[in-house]
C-alpha cells in the first residue's frame, strides 16, 4: 500500500547513531586521557572510540544522503529547519572557542605572580607570526575562496567546475593541516609549559580539529558533487560544509591576531618601555 505524505515535514525513523556516536566521543575521551598518562589500555580504549566515531559518521551521512537524495525526505521546510539547527550549531562551536580565548586574555592582560607577572612567561621562546602562521593564513583564506567559487559553480550548473573548486579547497586545507602539524613538532614549547603552552596548543589544536572535520565534510561533498546529487536549488550538504568552512576561517583570523601576533609582541612591548635610571 501506498502511503500519501500530506504535510512538508519529514519524521526521522528511529535510529541507533545518535547513541553510537556519543559513545565513541566518551570512550575516544576515556581512552585519550588514559594514554597520556601511560595507562594500560588506553591506546585500545582510544582507538576502539575513534573506530566508532568514524563508523558513526559513515553510516549517518549514507542514512541522510538516502533520505534526502533518494527518498525526497528533504523538502523546502525540512531545509529550512536544517539551516537553523546548522546555525545553531556553529553559535555553540562559537561558544567554546570563546572560552579558550578568554582563557588567553585572562592570563595576557594581567599575568599573576604565580605565572611570572610577565606574557609571555620567560624562558618560552614565542612563534614566529610571519612564518608558518601567516602561510597558513594565506592557505586558509584560499581554501575558503575555492569553497566559494565550488558554490557559485553549482549555483550555476557548473559541475564539473564545482568539483575542481571542491577538491581544491581539500587540498588547500590538507596542506594547511600538515603545516600546522609541522610548526607543533618544531614548536620550542609543549602544552605543558605553563598556561601559556596550555591556551596556545588548546585553542589552536582544537582549530586543527575542526579543520579535519570541515575536510572529511568537503570530501563528503566531492564525492557527492561527482556522482551528480547536488542540484542548483537543493545542495544543502554543501551549504552546511561551506558555512563550516568559512567559520573556521573566520576562528583562524583571530587566532592569528590575538595568539600569534599579539601574544607574541608583548615581551617586546615590555622590554621597549624599560627605563634605566642613573646610579
Amino acid at each position: 500500500m501506498s502511503v500519501s505524505q500530506k504535510h512538508p515535514y519529514h519524521l526521522v525513523d528511529p535510529s541507533p547513531w545518535p547513541l553510537l556516536g556519543p559513545l565513541g566521543a566518551l570512550a575516544s575521551t576515556i581512552g585519550g586521557v588514559m594514554y597520556m598518562h601511560s595507562f594500560m589500555g588506553g591506546g585500545t580504549l582510544l582507538s576502539l572510540g575513534l573506530g566508532m566515531i568514524l563508523y558513526t559518521m559513515f553510516v549517518w551521512w549514507r542514512d541522510v544522503i538516502r533520505e534526502s537524495t533518494y527518498e525526497g525526505h528533504h523538502t523546502f521546510v525540512v531545509q529550512l529547519g536544517l539551516r537553523y539547527g546548522m546555525i545553531l550549531f556553529i553559535v555553540s562551536e562559537v561558544m567554546s572557542f570563546l572560552a579558550f580565548f578568554w582563557a588567553f586574555f585572562h592570563s595576557s592582560l594581567a599575568p599573576t605572580v604565580e605565572i611570572g607577572a610577565i606574557r609571555p612567561p620567560k624562558g618560552i621562546d614565542v612563534l614566529n607570526p610571519w612564518g608558518i602562521p601567516f602561510l597558513n593564513t594565506l592557505i586558509l583564506l584560499s581554501s575558503g575562496a575555492a569553497v566559494t567559487w565550488a558554490h557559485h559553480a553549482i549555483l550555476a550548473g557548473f559541475k564539473k567546475q564545482a568539483v575542481y573548486a571542491l577538491v581544491a579547497t581539500i587540498l588547500l586545507a590538507l596542506v594547511s593541516t600538515g603545516s600546522q602539524g609541522m610548526e607543533y613538532v618544531e614548536a620550542p614549547f609543549t602544552i605543558s609549559d605553563g598556561i601559556y603552552g596550555s591556551t596556545f596548543f588548546l585553542a589552536t589544536g582544537f582549530h586543527g580539529f575542526h579543520v579535519i572535520i570541515g575536510t572529511i565534510f568537503l570530501i563528503i561533498c566531492a564525492i557527492r558533487q561527482y556522482l551528480g546529487h547536488f542540484t542548483q536549488t537543493h545542495h544543502f550538504g554543501f551549504e552546511a560544509a561551506a558555512w563550516y568552512r568559512h567559520f573556521v576561517d573566520v576562528v583562524w583570523l583571530f587566532l592569528f591576531v590575538s595568539i600569534y601576533w599579539w601574544g607574541g609582541n608583548q615581551k617586546k612591548e615590555k622590554k621597549s618601555e624599560t627605563v634605566f635610571l642613573p646610579t
